[in-house]
């Protein structure tokens, strides 16, 4: 890889810096959510070059935004599936408004139920 391919693809190391993925039972960073993310989710398609990963601008928005959704929204991985199909992939302020309200009613619904089933025993 030339060096100015270098400047525009990231590493799967790097991307895990750049995300800061880290695993605080092991020293080392982990790899493996980025390519488990590649199998679940069609949008991440980073270049392979001697069987190593390269991911671009795009790939890595992409990744950042299925993290966002997953660690800090809490949604599940069908559900993150579900808003990459049907949008755009840029999520603005007001999605990332909507997506908490909407992340905050499932909660909520899941509170509701265990509550009921506490008052039934």
């Amino acid at each position: 890889m030339d060096n100015k391919l270098k400047k525009t693809y990231k590493t799967i190391g790097q991307v895990v810096n750049l995300l800061n993925i880290n695993n605080p039972n092991k020293q080392n960073n982990q790899s493996h959510t980025i390519r488990y993310w590649e199998t679940q989710f069609k949008q991440i398609k980073p270049i392979k070059i001697n069987n190593r990963r390269y991911y671009d601008n795009k790939n890595i928005d992409i990744l950042l935004k299925i993290q966002y959704l997953l660690k800090n929204q809490g949604m599940t991985i069908n559900g993150v599936k579900k808003i990459l199909s049907k949008r755009n992939l840029d999520i603005d302020e007001k999605e990332k408004k909507i997506i908490s309200s909407l992340n905050i009613k499932l909660r909520l619904n899941k509170i509701n139920k265990l509550i009921k089933n506490i008052k039934k025993d």
